[in-house]
Parts: C-alpha cells; structure tokens; sequence
C-alpha cells in the first residue's frame, strides 16, 4: 500500500506535476498517483499559466497536504533525510536551494513562450529575444554547476531537488530545437535518460489528447 498519494493534472503538459513526481521519486517514497480532471480549475489555471498560487502537484502524506513544488521538496528532504535530496557540502546546498528558487519564482518569458508540450517537435523553432535572455540565464547555471560539481548531474553524481527543478527546462530545449552547447546538451541527455523522467515521458506519450483546446501561445 503506497504511503502517500500525490495529485497531478497532466503528464504533457504540465511542468509543476513533473517536478512533484520527480521530487517524489527522489526522495524514496512510495506514492500513489492522482490525476485531477482537466476540467478541473486548478488543473486549467496551471495549465494555462494563469495563476501564481498553484495547487496542483499536491502531495497527501497521512495527515499532511502539501502543494507548491518548493515545499513539497522541503517537506520530502526533512521527511526521508536518508534520500539526501540536498547536497551534503554547505556550499553546494545552498547553491541548489538558490537556483531551485529562481527556477521556481522566474523564467516567465521562457514559460510563457516554450510551454511544455511532450509530444511537440518544432525544428528551427524561432526564440524571441525575451526568452532567449531567460535560456542563457539557465544554461549559465547549468554551465557553472557542472564546472564546478563535475556532472553529470548538477552537483555531482547523484540528482538533487535542482535536477528536479529544471527538470522540464530539459524538454522544452528538445521540443523546441534549442541549441544549449555540448556541456549542457550533455546535462539533456543526463536528464532525459533518468529512469523516473522516462517513466514520465512514456506515460504522457500515452495519456489522452484531452485538452487540445487549451489557448497556448507557441
């Protein structure tokens, strides 16, 4: 019996819900899933970027409801400390809890004009210079970390709340055909070929076609 249900709209879709997955499957527990309906509004505010007060990834833990990825990631590193979803040296922790907060607060141009879509390919994609500046603020994070920590991951060998985190950056860059350079495309393929991060991709590779009328700008 799973020890914790963890509610997501859609598996395409939805950036916020895979980052609670992932965070989820860093930290070890055993979790049921939930999807809400798309026609829920929480679901369709997240979706459509509408709102900053997102519900949706929520995790229940007992008695314990928790949304918003930053603290669902707090609450699963205090919970399962074993999991060392953090870095352990004190510099490098703080550098993840940093850049999993921009990540979490910033980005709007990069949302707004590369939503995620799993199932979309655009080659020759054109970027508009908004979300061009937001893609190299995020390649030179990336650059930086894997300088430092040495890869593959952003601090080293294992994945952290960080990987996490950018986690659907990664899918946007491939749907979008955007060129990051070898040291980051290196950090892609890393990201892509993370066993819960296909387990994800091939899910939503299957999920229904349901909301098809949602008014994203591509």
């Amino acid at each position: 019996m799973a020890e914790a249900t963890l509610l997501i709209s859609s598996k395409n879709y939805s950036s916020w819900s895979l980052r609670g997955f992932l965070l989820a499957k860093l930290s070890g527990i055993s979790f049921a899933e939930e999807r809400v309906s798309p026609d829920d509004p929480r679901a369709r505010e997240e979706l459509l970027m509408r709102t900053s007060s997102i519900l949706v990834p929520c995790l229940i833990h007992g008695e314990v409801s928790v949304w918003d990825t930053i603290a669902i990631a707090e609450y699963l590193n205090e919970a399962f400390p074993e999991a060392r979803m953090l870095p352990e040296e004190k510099v490098a922790r703080a550098r993840c809890r940093s850049i999993s907060g921009e990540m979490h607060s910033g980005f709007a141009a990069l949302r707004s004009s590369l939503p995620m879509n799993l199932r979309f390919r655009k080659p020759g994609f054109t970027v508009w210079s908004s979300a061009q500046a937001d893609i190299d603020r995020i390649t030179s994070i990336w650059r930086e970390c894997l300088n430092t920590w040495k890869g593959p991951f952003l601090f080293g060998r294992l994945p952290t709340i960080a990987d996490c985190m950018y986690a659907p950056v990664v899918t946007r860059f491939l749907s979008y055909d955007v060129n990051v350079g070898p040291l980051c495309q290196e950090y892609c393929d890393t990201i892509l070929s993370w066993s819960p991060m296909k387990e994800w991709i091939a899910d939503a590779k299957e999920e229904p076609q349901e909301i098809i009328e949602l008014d994203l700008d591509f």
